[in-house]
């Protein structure tokens, strides 16, 4: 995974943007964020999960918004690379890496 920071939170902006690059497979842990998150897809193929919910996949164009602290993980397909906007304010908070046997039950 490669996050290039297009703008970090300051005193004139709480939002944090990054320009995030997966690799076929690969994919974030569990987290959550302060405020939210919202995911815009730039490039290829990928998959979102919040904890308890189905996977869902993600095409270019493709907007996702997770809510303040829901856990969650995002990547991209075994197949495909994805590159995708990430819009947070506030923290992430880290769990544990999403087990192999959840990743491979993505539709």
């Amino acid at each position: 995974m490669r996050l290039d920071t297009i703008v970090e939170a300051s005193a004139q902006s709480s939002f944090n943007v990054a320009a995030v690059s997966f690799a076929p497979s690969a994919r974030t842990a569990w987290h959550s964020h302060e405020g939210g998150q919202t995911l815009y897809v730039l490039e290829g193929r990928g998959l979102v999960q919040s904890a308890g919910e189905e996977i869902v996949r993600l095409a270019p164009g493709d907007v996702h918004v997770t809510g303040d602290g829901e856990v969650h993980w995002h990547g991209a397909t075994r197949e495909d690379s994805m590159r995708h906007l990430s819009i947070t304010r506030g923290a992430a908070s880290w769990g544990e890496h999403v087990a192999e046997d959840d990743y491979a039950r993505q539709p």
